[in-house]
This record gives structure tokens, sequence and C-alpha cells, in this order.
């Protein structure tokens, strides 16, 4: 006896679309998404397409017509309710784009819930594209299977953060200069603590001495360590992303 084909099919794309989707609804998908379908996909009629709207969750869609430029998709029923992701804040410094990059589009796989960019002292970059650093998780979130976007937030300056900072989410700080001052390991402090959090990670040149006074001085900031190791700007904040998810059971 045959085997029951995999629904929906395991080989389906899937792509992130800005309206919420409901079922018998016509999805209209233009430019990139279009040409990623049609040209790298060879999707035709008939085909399935996995849609996410990070609002109500994942949906299958059929391919109903397929255009020059763009593609319809019809959807057809709801696979999964939009994912619930641990209320965890990465607040990385920017750093060159490549290296940047490479934190934007792990945080997504990791399940960071917002991405705060910081401007340091220190950084080598003042700015980040907004649309291209979105696109990055969008195309993350489409790869791992996510169905909530995290939130890409425009950078500010480490003093405008600290200043902001609401009450009740503990600012995790890692400190690569913190051994023997009271600062504990990343594994302990997060497995001890429960409610909202954030994590702070530094630039290439770490942050300079008055910046880690004015982090440590704060109410809801929490030094913590990632082991013997000096990490770069990227390692550090995957690394202490990892164990966070770890701590809490979603890794």
């Amino acid at each position: 006896m045959p085997a029951t084909p995999a629904w929906p099919p395991k080989s389906a794309p899937r792509l992130f679309v800005a309206d919420k989707l409901r079922a018998d609804a016509a999805v209209r998908i233009e430019g990139n998404p279009a040409h990623y379908l049609t040209r790298v996909m060879r999707a035709a009629l008939g085909d399935i397409v996995i849609l996410c709207d990070d609002l109500t969750g994942e949906w299958a869609a059929r391919v109903s017509d397929v255009g020059k430029r763009d593609v319809v998709l019809d959807v057809a029923e709801m696979l999964r309710p939009r994912e619930a992701v641990p209320d965890l804040w990465l607040c990385p410094a920017l750093l060159k784009k490549d290296r940047f990059d490479l934190i934007l589009e792990k945080a997504t796989e990791l399940g960071a819930a917002r991405i705060q960019p910081l401007v340091t002292r220190r950084c080598v970059a003042d700015k980040l594209n907004l649309d291209r650093a979105r696109a990055i998780t969008t195309e993350a979130a489409e790869q791992c299977a996510r169905t909530a976007l995290p939130v890409v937030a425009e950078p500010v300056k480490l003093d405008a953060l600290l200043a902001d900072w609401p009450e009740d989410r503990a600012l995790f700080f890692a400190d690569e200069n913190a051994k023997g001052s009271g600062c504990e390991l990343a594994s302990a402090a997060f497995a001890a603590h429960s409610g909202p959090a954030a994590i702070l990670t530094g630039p290439e040149g770490g942050f300079d001495d008055a910046e880690r006074t004015a982090i440590r001085e704060h109410p809801a900031a929490r030094p913590i360590s990632l082991g013997p190791r000096i990490l770069r700007g990227e390692t550090a904040a995957i690394a202490a992303l990892s164990v966070w998810m770890a701590a809490a059971g979603d890794w």
C-alpha cells in the first residue's frame, strides 16, 4: 500500500506576507517573492506554498495563477497558530555589516522576540539599513519555520537605552572584564531568572570604562560571564542567546 503523502509537502516553499490571512482568501505575491516562487522554486498551478502573516500563524495555500510578474495563492487551511516565544530582547552593539548580519540571522533562528541594535563609543558603525535588516530576519524566519518575526528596532545610543529602560525587565550585561567581580556565569543567572529580560553585548573593541560603569550602576543590570575566553561581538550575542533559550526550555 503506497505511503500517504506528507501534508503539507516538506518541500513546499515558505513566505511571510503583509496581509492578515484567513481561509479562502486570495493572496497576490509580487516582486522578489514572486520571482523566488516561479524562477527558483518553479512553482506551478496546484502547488502548495506555506504562508505566515506574523499575526495568526501558518497557513497552507495553493497556487491558482502564475503570471509574468505575480503569483496568486488561494489560502486553504491553517496549519498552526503563531508561536509563542520567550520574552527576551537581544541588545547587540552594531558591528561590521557582515558580522551584524550574522547576529540578525541567528537571533531570529534562536527565537529572540526583539533585536535592539546599540550604538556605543567603540562601534565601527552607527547606522543600520532597517529594510535590509528586516529582510534578513524574514528570510531567516522562513528558513527555520518560525511563525513569529522578531521586532527589529532602530539603533539607539547606549545612554538613551539605559535612560528609557523598562523597570520590569532584567538587563543581563555580558562583561568580558567582569571575572572575579561579582559576575555570575550566564547559565546560572539565566536559570535563576523568570520574567522579561534582555541580553546586552558589546562592539568589536568592547565597552569603554565609562560605559561599563554606567551599565553596572543601572538598577536593572546584572553582569554575566560567558566563560574564560574573550568572545567576538557576534559570538557573544549568539552564545548568550543560545544559553538563555536552553535555560528557558525553548532550545
